[in-house]
């Protein structure tokens, strides 16, 4: 099977050899990556941009003289050496590379890469996957999508086929020998310069059964002429619905509203690059819960106690009413600083246990705390309710975050490839 790529490289690039370069270089620029996204924001790490790749790690396999081995050279003399003498063999020459002048051996030399968008993305999520990315069954909705269908003799002008109508004239043509242009005139060349009647009269004669041959075979032809064919083929969609949960009682400061928004923002990129469809849902609660829009979810003010049974509530009907469970995959991610009221817990945990997480692929609870708090502090009202629950049958996850630096590594380890779907992690 022969394949040809026909891929257009990017201005000023390589294609092929940035490929190559990228799949020789995973493990630094994966790295690379990791190091840079402690010190970046959300929005920044959407855009892609610069990686800087340390010099040691690119190094090629290549063939140096090794210390060992026999060789024989004849070479002129200097002042230092003269006839029959013999040159003691060069120090250094162990295969390692002499270090330039001016290099420090402490300091580690690296060059600038830049990435794409979509190579960032494809690095930054290599390593994760979604629990039941497939649903029990496809979706009943499809969706009309315009699939290649070979070639048809009429269409609109936008999907001619240049090249098989070009391909399929060359071969009538050629089939039905037609005169070359080059031929006619060749022959038009020849009695402007002939001088003998009779030869004359017969390239004359030659020269009209050529022509009138090329215009009864014509350059193209009507029958030539292709167009490009597409059928309307129906497509089942796999789609997803994300929930974002959210305390904004009083208790929650801005900070903690930043690391559930990063969180939120990653966890719906992640699912737009796995899932076709995907529909967000913002629900915010104090002692009542409302769907809202982005705006107002996190920077409208609120005020109040804490009941995340309203939240719950919120959210199972709202699945009800516009989430079939057998068509939808359904994510959830709530974030709290862990205070509810008491009253409130046992319904809470009922809520959660037996009427939301059995129609979860996935819930994730992020307990944030203050900037100069510790990740393993004591343990939370809500995150001692969420711990009750059984957690080793459920779609359930949870982790703490106080920093931002903690959102992407707590990210990954959520939905790192074969990550067991509950897990409680202070």
């Amino acid at each position: 099977m022969h394949i040809i790529d026909r891929r257009l490289n990017p201005r000023g690039k390589s294609l092929e050899n940035r490929q190559r370069f990228l799949r020789r270089a995973k493990d630094a620029v994966q790295q690379a990556i990791k190091q840079s996204l402690q010190n970046r924001g959300i929005r920044d790490v959407l855009d892609g941009g610069e990686i800087h790749l340390p010099i040691g790690g690119m190094a090629e396999p290549g063939f140096r003289r090794a210390a060992g081995g026999l060789r024989d050279y004849i070479l002129p003399g200097n002042r230092t050496f003269v006839e029959g003498d013999i040159i003691p063999r060069p120090l250094g020459s162990s295969g390692s590379r002499s270090r330039l002048a001016g290099e420090d051996d402490d300091s580690e030399d690296s060059f600038r890469f830049v990435l794409t968008r979509e190579e960032f993305l494809d690095i930054f999520l290599d390593d994760l996957e979604l629990p039941d990315l497939a649903k029990r069954r496809l979706s009943e909705t499809t969706e009309v999508v315009p699939v290649r269908a070979g070639y048809s003799v009429s269409g609109p002008p936008s999907s001619l086929a240049v090249g098989r109508t070009t391909r399929l004239a060359m071969m009538r043509r050629i089939a039905l020998r037609r005169p070359k242009m080059e031929d006619i005139e060749a022959l038009e060349r020849a009695i402007e310069e002939c001088n003998n009647e009779e030869d004359r009269l017969a390239l004359e004669a030659e020269l009209k059964l050529l022509t009138e041959k090329s215009r009864r075979v014509p350059y193209i032809d009507p029958l030539d002429v292709r167009y490009r064919r597409f059928e309307n083929t129906p497509k089942p969609v796999v789609k997803a619905v994300m929930f974002c949960l959210m305390d904004v009682s009083g208790s929650m400061t801005e900070h903690m509203k930043d690391l559930a928004k990063r969180f939120y923002l990653l966890l719906y990129l992640f699912l737009t690059r796995r899932y076709e469809k995907v529909e967000i849902v913002f629900i915010r609660h104090t002692e009542k819960a409302e769907e809202v829009d982005e705006q107002t979810f996190f920077y409208s003010p609120a005020s109040g106690g804490t009941m995340v049974s309203s939240a719950l509530a919120a959210m199972r009907a709202i699945i009800a009413e516009r989430y079939d469970p057998t068509e939808w995959n359904i994510y959830a991610a709530q974030a709290s600083d862990g205070d509810n009221s008491y009253s409130d817990g046992s319904v809470a945990g009922q809520l959660l246990e037996h009427e939301i997480l059995p129609l979860c692929q996935y819930f994730a609870y992020i307990e944030v705390g203050d900037e100069d708090d510790d990740s393993s502090s004591s343990s939370s009202t809500l995150w001692q309710l969420y711990q009750d629950i059984d957690a080793g049958k459920r779609p359930l996850s949870m982790r703490k975050v106080c920093r931002k630096n903690e959102i992407f590594p707590v990210f990954h380890d959520l939905f790192r490839k074969g990550q067991v779907h509950s897990e409680v992690v202070p």
